[in-house]
């Protein structure tokens, strides 16, 4: 799908769908339109290749976006069932993508899910985009036909999260008191905090420039301005600061 297709919402699809010019009906008969949004071209393509094939998934991808903006954009326009969301996006974030949505997710007669789809599974991803209103999380190891259930299971009201992260979700609902704020961390952006647990982890620059589409020069850019605001001298130093937060 085109840049154009992501910035104009695909208003021709959408009409098709709504005049039922769309035929559905694939994996059983059930039938759930999707919009795609992250800020990776490859990765979003690859999803849609995935479980794009309506006849046999039932999935309908009935637009993409990059941004925060084109994401209101196209989901406006669409009014999908259900949103995949990347958490971190240029502009925002996927919960700013929440927080403009929010009227459509509260809709009761037809409500915009919203399952998280990220490479993060970090804590506090996790929980800022729950509290933002997303039914779900699941993680970018995710195979294609769990991917397909989780968002019907989210078309059906249902709550879906990847192993070990729904006790996150718990833990957070389950105390009454606001979580510390680390200002350290909070210097950071989400790219750098995503960056700075693979490094911790003990990933090589190359594994993390593939893991996050990014190009090793991105990387070690990322890398140069965690240890600048942190004020850490190496990588061994971040390891250790990162561990102590439980980020790792």
């Amino acid at each position: 799908m085109s840049d154009a297709t992501e910035a104009n919402g695909t208003a021709e699809t959408a009409e098709a769908a709504a005049t039922g010019g769309l035929a559905g009906g694939g994996a059983g008969g059930r039938h759930v339109r999707v919009v795609l949004v992250d800020d990776h071209r490859m990765f979003r393509t690859g999803v849609q290749a995935e479980i794009g094939q309506t006849p046999t998934t039932g999935v309908e991808v009935v637009g993409e976006a990059a941004d925060v903006d084109q994401a209101v954009t196209v989901i406006t326009a669409t009014r999908p069932e259900v949103v995949l969301l990347d958490v971190h996006l240029p502009g925002g974030g996927g919960v700013e993508v929440l927080r403009r949505c929010a009227a459509l997710t509260a809709d009761a007669e037809q409500p915009v899910r919203f399952l998280a789809l990220s490479v993060s599974d970090a804590a506090e991803d996790v929980i800022g985009v729950i509290r933002g209103g997303a039914r779900g999380y699941v993680t970018k190891t995710i195979t294609g036909t769990d991917l397909v259930d989780s968002i019907f299971r989210v078309q059906e009201g249902d709550a879906v999260f990847s192993p070990r992260l729904a006790g996150f979700v718990l833990d957070a609902f389950a105390s009454t008191d606001a979580p510390p704020v680390d200002e350290d961390l909070d210097r950071l952006t989400q790219r750098e905090r995503e960056v700075l647990r693979l490094i911790a982890r003990g990933y090589a620059y190359k594994e993390i420039a593939k893991q996050l589409f990014i190009s090793v020069k991105t990387v070690e850019s990322h890398v140069s301005a965690v240890l600048r605001k942190l004020q850490l001298s190496n990588r061994h130093e971040l390891t250790r600061w990162a561990t102590a937060r439980r980020l790792v």
